[in-house]
């Protein structure tokens, strides 16, 4: 640090993060439940779409 400014970072240089703080929050895992559900909306939406 050079008179109160910090160098910027050079591409070659690299940055550790561990996964909890890259990730930065809690993961419920509730992907895969909402996934299955508008997978099934979806589908009973085409199904009716094509049987109307």
């Amino acid at each position: 640090m050079v008179a109160g400014y910090t160098r910027m970072a050079d591409d070659n240089d690299r940055i550790h993060v561990d996964a909890t703080d890259a990730r930065a929050g809690a993961t419920p895992g509730m992907t895969r439940y909402i996934l299955a559900a508008s997978l099934v909306l979806v589908v009973v939406i085409f199904a009716a779409i094509l049987l109307s």
